[in-house]
This record gives C-alpha cells, sequence and structure tokens, in this order.
C-alpha cells in the first residue's frame, strides 16, 4: 500500500480573518482528496485551539463553521501543533487548549518536510 502524501498547513491568522477559513477549508479539501494532513498554529492562529474560542465563528458563510472544520481535522486523526512561545505569550497552556492539540516546536514541520511534505502557509 502506498504512503499517503503529506500536507502540512500553517496557520497565523486569527479569529478575525477570513485566511483562516481558507486554511481550515483547504485542509478539510485535503482530507477529503486522502492526504495525511498536519496543522501547525503560530502567531494568532493558536487561538483557534483555545477551548470554545472557534465555537461560534464563522467566517465565510460559503464554508462549514470553523468549529465543523477544525472537529473534521481532528476526527480525521490530523495532528494539530501549536508554537510554544505564541501560546506562552497568550498565557495558554496545553490545558488550555482543544484536547489532543500539543504545544510542540517548529521540528514537528520540519521532520515533515524533510520527509517530503507539501506546506501552505496562511
Amino acid at each position: 500500500m502506498e504512503a499517503k502524501k503529506k500536507l502540512v498547513i500553517v496557520i497565523t491568522r486569527g479569529l478575525d480573518d477570513e485566511r483562516s477559513s481558507v486554511a481550515w477549508s483547504i485542509a478539510n479539501g485535503g482530507i477529503n482528496a486522502g492526504l495525511d494532513v498536519s496543522i501547525f498554529l503560530a502567531s494568532s492562529g493558536v487561538d483557534w485551539v483555545r477551548k470554545g474560542a472557534a465555537d461560534n465563528v464563522h467566517l465565510n458563510p460559503m464554508d462549514p463553521s470553523m468549529h465543523e472544520m477544525i472537529k473534521k481535522v481532528m476526527d480525521n486523526g490530523s495532528v494539530i501543533s501549536v508554537c510554544p512561545p505564541c501560546a506562552k505569550v497568550r498565557g495558554y497552556s496545553e490545558s488550555d487548549l482543544i484536547e489532543g492539540v500539543k504545544v510542540v516546536g517548529s521540528i514537528a514541520i520540519h521532520e515533515q518536510l524533510l520527509a517530503g511534505a507539501a506546506a501552505l502557509t496562511f
């Protein structure tokens, strides 16, 4: 069996930026296309996985709600990682984040890129 192709999506935009909706929509599309999708959140992008933060956000009426798109990524078993300094400056620890989200350095991205993953940044 051939290994799935990998896609890393880096999201640096927060709850008020429609580019985030595009990023999560592309992540969902990648999952639908059979890609192994990973998300790395940096800067204000870390706010997406703070417990309850995305529950009532719907940036693009043509997309599912942000909560639904994030849930699909999580339900797929995709890895969602958060930049440690970005979380710390906001006062977040892993206990403030959705269950399953990990605070881990950019080495998580580098390993995947070295293994041939494609990357998109928003």
